[in-house]
């Protein structure tokens, strides 16, 4: 299996991604952008605005997913391989590009290689805003609750689109029970 969690910042993946690893100790944990070495060089150029083009920082992903994809999904084919993140983020951040666009450079960047598994951590625009209100924010979080919307709008279209195997999951729900609703999700 090859599963991702994704979802908007404030969405709870890093809390169900803890509960996965209790879970399944076997398996191989891993992120977007930043999975590998040279991933999480390139991690660091994004991070710190080194590109000042969005098209040059769009790139930086790619390469950081295809080497992804090479060091850690493809040589773990025959384990289960659970991501934070995934080319699902990839193509709803890159919105300065027609969605098909950018899902042909990510196919390209993966080998056509999908996910067996998406869990899509979804918010609602007020919860969203009560989360965000609770904490400093980063520099993603700071362009505002509009902004994540969108985002999180063009990871279900582009989830949808691509006809993967997912779970749209109400990530207001307690703790306990999303992480049920993964669990039936991954044991289907």
């Amino acid at each position: 299996m090859y599963v991702v969690i994704e979802g908007i910042d404030t969405a709870g993946k890093s809390t169900q991604l803890d509960i996965l690893a209790k879970k399944y100790s076997n398996a191989i944990f891993t992120k977007e952008p930043g999975g590998t070495q040279i991933g999480s060089k390139l991690r660091q150029m994004v991070l710190s605005a080194e590109a000042n083009s969005k098209l040059a920082e769009m790139f930086l992903f790619l390469a950081d997913r295809a080497e992804h994809m090479q060091e850690v999904v493809l040589k773990n084919k025959d384990k289960i391989v659970i991501s934070d993140r995934s080319m699902i983020s990839g193509i709803a951040y890159a919105q300065n590009l027609p969605l098909q666009t950018v899902i042909d450079l990510n196919l390209i960047a993966t080998k056509s290689v999908l996910p067996t598994h998406v869990i899509l951590l979804k918010l609602s625009k007020q919860e969203l805003e009560k989360r965000l209100s609770s904490k400093e924010h980063d520099s993603i979080e700071a362009r505002g609750v509009d902004y994540l919307m969108s985002i999180q709008n063009r990871m279900e279209e582009t989830i949808k689109k691509l006809n993967l195997n997912y779970k749209f999951i109400d990530a207001s729900l307690s703790i306990d029970e999303t992480s049920k609703d993964i669990e039936d999700f991954l044991n289907e």
